[in-house]
């Protein structure tokens, strides 16, 4: 890779990603065809960490049980730079036909998490080439179990916001409802705080032809499901996005018999902290009521997950800039924020922050990410490798 001189990175950077683009696919593909639920990315990780070797740049395994830590350090003092990608997968059975589709039945990449992982080995290709010239020390995070489970809570109580301490931190997700070679940001709040909820109706069984012998929790679970749509609707303000969604109701046998219990699975979204705490009480309120009302018994389970992700300007205007520098001012556009979750907003909350929107969508599609047939456009590997190394640039020069 030939120097890349620091007054106008543009073409080298571009140059640099382009040299190594079809190795990046290639890794993109063999991930993609052996994914890994959360916490269990033992190949992948392994993949990670033979591409790190490979570059020369020292890294960690283990943290967070598997995520990869690598370590780019400059050429002078400054600050350090987190770039963060998450590299697990989905209980989904693929059906996209793709020669390299997943191999393991029941399981897939379909949230674009094998892009990330790809994209962020792009990045640390081209800022280990930099490293001579950059000022201060870039980290390198492959994080594990982001659908959910917690991946970035683990890598943290592993110590990866220190030795050598975070100042600052990057994140990126693809978006394939922007074609690739298109940018995004959301000043702000811009995804979710994720709640979930689990609610156990407990009543009196009996036969469906004696109701009033029984206690009917089924009944109970109609009307409450019902009645939590108004948290939304009459509670928060309207101000203030939010979501409240049941998922799942699981209850009974067979057609004749009411059963004892009925269970309600949901989840709350939300992106202000006042919003968060009026829709947890409301639903806790809604819960008890239940015994008043319908006299069943109800136990609730209220989980708060991961924060709102607050992206902050001081990481944002920066990093637009700099993306704007390397693609033109008509690349990057302003987006709304969405009521999805992401655990990068861990990592928001304790230092300065900006998720970066990486368009994926391919000519002629109209993909969804966690869909059975998801096709991310794998221009955005390189296309994202560019963005983030020359924000990476700016950010560590500030």
């Amino acid at each position: 890779m030939s120097e890349i001189r620091s007054n106008d990175p543009t073409n080298a950077i571009r140059q640099a990603v382009e040299r190594i683009e079809d190795h990046l696919i290639a890794v993109r593909r063999d991930i993609h065809a052996h994914p890994e639920l959360g916490f269990q990315e033992v190949r992948t990780a392994g993949v990670v960490a033979s591409e790190l070797a490979r570059m020369g740049i020292p890294y960690q395994a283990g943290i967070g049980k598997t995520g990869v830590v690598g370590l780019i350090q400059g050429g002078r003092p400054g600050k350090v730079l987190a770039i963060r990608a998450d590299m697990d997968a989905l209980p989904i059975q693929e059906t996209s036909g793709l020669p390299f589709a997943s191999t393991l039945p029941g399981l897939m990449h379909a949230c674009g998490h094998d892009i990330h992982t790809t994209t962020l080995l792009g990045v640390a290709a081209v800022l280990q080439e930099m490293a001579p010239q950059l000022a201060g020390t870039v980290k390198l995070v492959f994080q594990p179990a982001e659908e959910g489970l917690g991946g970035m809570q683990a890598m943290i109580d592993d110590g990866v916001m220190t030795g050598p301490d975070i100042d600052m931190a990057l994140g990126f997700h693809n978006h394939p409802d922007m074609p690739a070679g298109t940018f995004g940001y959301t000043r702000g709040p811009g995804l979710a705080a994720s709640d979930r909820f689990d609610i156990v109706l407990r009543g009196k069984s009996g036969h469906a032809a004696y109701p009033h012998t029984t206690i009917d929790p089924l009944i109970a679970a109609a009307m409450l499901v019902t009645q939590l749509q108004t948290v939304v609707s009459r509670e928060v303000s309207p101000m203030h996005p939010a979501v409240v969604t049941v998922g799942a109701i699981q209850g009974g046998t067979t057609h004749n018999i009411i059963p004892d219990s009925c269970v309600i699975k949901g989840t709350v979204r939300t992106l202000h902290p006042r919003a968060r705490d009026i829709a947890q009480a409301a639903i806790e309120r809604l819960t008890a009521g239940m015994l008043e009302g319908m006299r069943v018994q109800c136990d609730i389970d209220y989980r708060r997950g991961t924060p709102c992700l607050v992206n902050d300007d001081r990481i944002l205007d920066p990093a637009v800039a700099a993306v704007r520098a390397q693609f033109g001012d008509a690349s990057v556009t302003a987006r709304e924020a969405s009521l999805g979750g992401e655990d990068f907003a861990l990592m928001a909350e304790r230092v300065p922050s900006f998720q970066l929107k990486v368009g994926s969508g391919q000519p002629g599609r109209s993909d969804k990410l966690h869909n059975s047939a998801y096709q991310p456009d794998e221009a955005c590997i390189g296309l994202g490798a560019q963005a983030l190394s020359r924000a990476a640039m700016v950010l560590l020069a500030g």
